[in-house]
């Protein structure tokens, strides 16, 4: 996978294309695939507000929740387990 680019080189895209220039040219010229530049224009008008969507700060706090209820549904399963486990263990013979 390529390393991703600076914001400062996609803000300097964006505001190629923002000035008139093409984006198929554009692209060429910073040596990017047009559907990255198509796809960083998307972001921004998202993220600007201009189109409907989930920002880029809502999707990362989505993705990091995700994340967290994962964690903690494991958490979970495993006291579940243990109680288990030891509710077992703690029964008295008759």
């Amino acid at each position: 996978m390529p390393a991703p680019h600076s914001p400062e080189f996609r803000r300097r895209a964006l505001d190629l294309v923002a000035q008139g220039e093409p984006v198929a040219r554009t692209a060429r010229d910073l040596g990017i695939s047009e559907t990255t530049l198509r796809n960083w224009m998307n972001r921004d008008a998202i993220d600007s507000g201009a189109k409907s969507g989930l920002t880029t700060d809502e999707r990362r706090e989505l993705v990091e929740l995700r994340r967290r209820l994962r964690v903690l549904e494991m958490e979970n399963e495993i006291l579940k387990r243990a109680s288990a486990y030891f509710a077992r263990e703690n029964v008295l013979p008759k």
